[in-house]
């Protein structure tokens, strides 16, 4: 298993979409999982680690978050500063 066998990407997918991802992680025996997302995707994010925390494995807790500035290159070549937020869930 790799670091980032337990890593999720959260982009412009239904929230569901990344609960079913966190679910499935758990169920296959990982006890942390990370929920990574940049920009306008930290809420979606946000949204998901609530639900699967709320909802449907409820024996979850925020284990910690860590939040960031990256520079990424936009379309026309220039540097953009994006937030990015990573947010640990692990079982209780």
């Amino acid at each position: 298993m790799t670091d980032t066998d337990n890593v999720i990407f959260v982009g412009k997918k239904p929230a569901m979409s990344y609960v079913l991802a966190c679910v499935t992680q758990f169920n296959e025996g990982n006890s942390n999982i990370i929920l990574r997302a940049r920009g306008r995707a930290i809420s979606h994010a946000v949204d998901v680690a609530e639900i699967v925390k709320n909802k449907f494995v409820v024996d979850t807790e925020v284990k910690g978050v860590n939040i960031g500035t990256e520079e990424v290159t936009g379309d026309q070549g220039e540097k953009l500063n994006v937030s990015s937020i990573e947010i640990i869930l692990g079982k209780k």
